[in-house]
């Protein structure tokens, strides 16, 4: 999906801003201090393109952009009214679990492809787990938790959410702009399943081989959710160094894989 002039829900899209993730933490803090609504449609309106990004995982299913796209922005809003400004998580990291559970949601219940009522059923309660452990814990729950928090099987919950999900790639980006990127690797935490231990240690013997800056840059970047910029500041390079060097690593790590 392209964003230059393309219009969704009365919404020219190429005009939509993206705000760093210290003015939304500011917009946050915002909010919760004083309840203002213009410092909460600011924040609406400064992750739009985020709620884009997401919608583009659900797209080609005959349903309409504009249906995705205001349903994304409930997922948006509640994600809004959960974040714990207390937890050290970058709030578009929280955003997308909760923006694409609800779209879940909504094609769940427009679906015509025919899964029994009882999948059904518990696919909803485990999506209502997931978002409550997400507001709770302020990540992503693993299916252990899911299972546990429903007292469901965990196999059985995991049955039940493929039925009503689509096979994509974990390299697939679900947002981007010029300092972040995030994938949907970046929202994968079960860490009790045997193959996800396993490309988890992968991943872990690939990182160790990369030099001592690069491993530094990792870190900083998805372990201490900073942007390329301020890694930049704190090593002591430029931002498009940051960003080629990032991309380098990423890339050694991939081919391990």
């Amino acid at each position: 999906m392209a964003y230059n002039k393309v219009v969704i829900a009365g919404i020219n899209t190429s005009e939509l801003t993206v705000l760093r993730e210290e003015e939304k933490m500011a917009l946050l803090r915002e909010i919760r201090a004083t309840g203002s609504r213009s410092a909460r449609d600011k924040l609406i309106k400064g992750n739009l393109r985020l709620v884009l990004s997401v919608i583009q995982r659900f797209t080609g299913r005959g349903e309409d952009i504009d249906d995705l796209f205001q349903i994304g922005v409930i997922g948006l809003m509640k994600a809004i009214d959960n974040f714990d400004l207390t937890k050290e998580v970058r709030f578009s990291t929280y955003c997308v679990p909760m923006i694409s559970g609800e779209l879940r949601r909504y094609l769940r219940d427009s679906n015509h492809v025919k899964v029994s009522r009882s999948l059904r059923d518990l696919a909803y309660k485990a999506l209502q787990a997931k978002e409550r452990l997400t507001a709770s814990l302020q990540r992503e729950p693993n299916m252990d938790e899911i299972a546990a928090e429903i007292g469901e099987k965990r196999a059985d919950v995991v049955i039940a959410l493929e039925s009503i999900s689509d096979p994509v790639s974990l390299y697939e980006p679900v947002y981007s702009d010029s300092e972040d990127n995030l994938y949907i690797m970046d929202q994968i935490s079960d860490m009790n399943d045997v193959d996800s231990r396993m490309d988890e240690l992968t991943i872990r013997d690939a990182i160790r081989g990369l030099g001592k800056r690069e491993q530094n840059i990792l870190y900083l970047r998805f372990f201490r959710g900073k942007t390329q910029m301020e890694v930049a500041g704190e090593i002591g390079i430029s931002q498009a160094q940051v960003s080629r060097l990032e991309k380098s690593a990423i890339d050694r790590i991939k081919n391990s894989i």
